[in-house]
């Protein structure tokens, strides 16, 4: 595996639904806010491809910014054939809104490295009740 990572066309990743929790005994209080995201990566290329990690940037509005990086998806590596998709969920807390952007990394059939963008999504905090 050598060389620049490719943007392999049909390769896409998509936000599928974002749900939305405030608080409860497993949120801390200062990060009282729960974002439930749930993600479909489909491959519409000629090539399969194996997705080997992730890595994610969250902007929050205080001016902090996290991100989060590392080996699978999920605990997973998904092997994709053409056609095939990969779906799963995952989530986010804070204690303020946000904004959100990701990408998955890989190798496709010949070993050359691989990415796919999510186009960024907002993590967005009801107004009270």
């Amino acid at each position: 595996m050598s060389g620049e990572s490719l943007e392999l066309p049909g390769l896409t990743a998509r936000l599928d639904k974002l749900h939305y929790h405030h608080g409860g005994a497993s949120l801390p209080e200062d990060w009282p806010h729960a974002f439930v995201y749930f993600i479909t990566i489909l491959n519409g290329s000629d090539r399969t491809v194996t997705l080997l990690g992730r890595k994610w940037v969250i902007e929050h509005a205080d001016g902090t910014q996290l991100v989060v990086e590392g080996d699978g998806i999920v605990g997973e590596t998904p092997r994709l054939a053409p056609g095939e998709q990969f779906s799963y969920n995952s989530y986010h807390i804070t204690g303020c809104d946000a904004r959100t952007c990701g990408s998955f990394h890989g190798v496709d059939d010949l070993g050359r490295k691989i990415h796919v963008l999510l186009a960024p999504f907002e993590l967005r905090i009801p107004p009270p009740l």
